[in-house]
């Protein structure tokens, strides 16, 4: 036998002590660990797995397997088995224990000097710590001077070696492949800073019913929206969102042939797509950020109250007329959200932390001005048209979420609903009116408008979403007869993983905001109904298509003119 082996065996007892230390918890997790997806990990909201998170999970990884069998990164070395507050000189390793700390130095401990015995190891861990002992007895072998050991000593030890080399190997496989990919993602990356969110949406849709179906012809339509979002402290977020489209909302008619100036039944789709041509503008520049217990949002171009306020619409709305969300404009999110845009501030503030009445609130107060870059007279960020949104939030738990809204505006001629762009998404308006008649929209001079809403969101169980809003919209405008009150309201269901997993069956009934008895509109005092029904089906984690009808009754608040009935086969890309 060599002299190399010989001195190997002196210090045996010390691997023969972690054997007994690991080998009942090495039973428990026998053969593999459990590996959560970055998918899984993100819970309920659906977020494509970009090569930045990529290359985070991958660095975790490395983090991970380099680490394992020292149970936790920030864990540090101890000289005596007294420093573990939860080992006792009762229990059945305590001797073993003692031998592996005082005598060989190869056991590690928490910082909170705990060391855990009875958690649960894979065989990577216990792998790993033996070949921590083996380290340390390679150490050793120079000057070791123990007593001999028996032939059972010999035959443990080479059983343990060979029992566990293939995941020692497979340990430093995956450490070098994970350095590797890592190496090439730093090397490849597109900004240490920036990371780069897509979406693009390609849609069919028909519209029928009457003159309005006549009217029209099926359409193939496409919105591309390219984000780029950039982080300077790891906590803030600056949106620089590049839009293109061709999309564009139906045009209804009524019984007798003429135009219908309405936005009723606008598709997410149709909102955002300048001169409808697929040329390409910045339809969003904002950055957010936390300061203190506050976040704060700062809008320099296509600011909306959405973006900072909650609308309490969960699977209906999706970021600011997204592809994942319902069809319509008006099902994603409450119309009071859309009075005013551009450019201003909004702060959001936590009244409670927890505790009492005001423990789960919050408040949320913005300022949008739709010409704030403009110098001229009736413009700029005071002077121009504006809303000012203030809103109280309350949970209770993460069940159901409810909130108060009041948007005070402001404009010099135009619309109610426009939010603040100019974008074309309904050729009867020419305007960016994205939802309602004409009736409650219209502006004949300048006006002011004070509105009030409510929505919520009650989740009973993990299958099940119910969400609505109201609001009411009073006008005061500066001509004769220019004062007037609309109304608007909404009620949704939504079963989310419905016959997969990421699917969501949505369903969604309500009125679109309207107005009656306003001189110079005519008689027309029917409420407009919308139904709307559709399923997202999710084809991968970054495709989904979605199916779905929109149904109008009262089409500019007539009950004369024919039903509207819009089709929709809509199929969302993210990336």
């Amino acid at each position: 036998m060599s002299n190399i082996l010989w001195k190997s065996l002196v210090v045996s007892p010390a691997v023969l002590g972690a054997t007994l230390l690991v080998s009942a918890t090495a039973i428990a997790a026998p053969n593999k660990t459990t590996e959560v997806s970055p998918a899984a990990q993100a819970g309920v909201t659906e977020v494509a797995q970009q090569p930045e998170i990529l290359a985070q999970t991958t660095i975790d990884q490395v983090n991970r397997y380099s680490n394992e069998g020292n149970q936790n990164n920030s864990q540090s070395q101890v000289t005596s088995v007294s420093q573990f507050s939860d080992v006792q000189p009762t229990d059945w390793a305590f001797q073993a224990l003692q031998s592996l700390v005082e005598r060989y130095g190869c056991i590690a401990g928490y910082p909170n000097a705990t060391y855990r015995g009875n958690r649960a190891l894979t065989r990577y861990e216990f792998a790993a710590g033996l070949n921590a002992c083996l380290d340390r007895v390679n150490e050793l072998i120079a000057t070791a001077t123990a007593d001999l050991v028996t032939k059972q000593d010999l035959a443990t030890l080479q059983r343990l070696q060979e029992e566990f080399s293939a995941e020692l190997a497979t340990l430093r496989g995956r450490v070098d492949s994970l350095e590797a990919r890592t190496a090439e993602l730093e090397a490849n990356q597109f900004s240490t800073t920036t990371k780069l969110v897509g979406e693009a949406i390609f849609a069919v849709s028909d519209v029928f019913g009457g003159d309005t179906g006549d009217n029209n012809n099926t359409v193939f339509q496409n919105r591309v929206r390219l984000d780029l979002q950039t982080s300077f402290t790891g906590r803030d977020i600056l949106h620089t969102r590049l839009a293109a489209g061709n999309a564009a909302a139906f045009t209804q008619f009524d019984n007798g042939g003429a135009a219908l100036a309405t936005a009723e039944g606008t598709q997410t789709f149709q909102v955002g797509n300048q001169g409808g041509n697929n040329s390409v503008n910045i339809d969003r520049l904002t950055y957010e950020a936390p300061i203190g217990p506050a976040n704060v949002y700062l809008a320099a171009s296509g600011g909306r109250h959405s973006h900072y306020a909650a609308v309490n619409n969960p699977y209906f709305f999706d970021q600011t007329d997204g592809g994942n969300g319902a069809l319509s404009t008006f099902a994603s999110e409450s119309p009071i959200y859309r009075i005013g845009g551009g450019a201003g501030i909004a702060l959001n503030l936590p009244l409670g932390r927890g505790q009492g009445i005001l423990g789960n609130s919050s408040i949320t107060a913005g300022y949008l001005a739709t010409d704030a870059n403009n110098p001229g007279i009736s413009s700029g960020l005071t002077n121009g048209d504006y809303a000012a949104l203030g809103q109280l939030n309350f949970s209770v738990g993460d069940r159901l979420a409810l909130a108060a809204t009041y948007v005070h505006g402001y404009s010099a001629g135009g619309f109610l609903f426009d939010s603040g762009t100019s974008s074309n998404v309904n050729n009867a308006f020419g305007s960016s009116v994205a939802v309602g008649t004409q009736q409650a929209n219209t502006l004949l001079g300048s006006g002011s408008s004070n509105s009030y809403g409510v929505s919520a969101a009650f989740r009973p169980s993990d299958k099940l979403s119910v969400s609505g809003f109201v609001s009411y919209h009073d006008v005061t405008g500066s001509g004769s007869s220019d004062d007037y009150e609309a109304w608007s309201y909404g009620l949704g269901v939504a079963l989310p993983d419905f016959g997969k997993k990421g699917n969501v069956l949505g369903v969604f009934a309500g009125a679109e905001p309207y107005s009656f008895n306003r001189p110079g509109f005519g008689g027309n005092n029917d409420i407009p109904y919308h139904f709307e029904g559709f399923y997202k089906y999710r084809v991968s984690d970054n495709i989904s298509v979605t199916p779905g009808v929109i149904w109008l009754t009262s089409p500019g608040q007539n009950s004369d003119n024919d039903d509207a009935i819009i089709g929709t086969l809509r199929t969302t890309f993210t990336f």
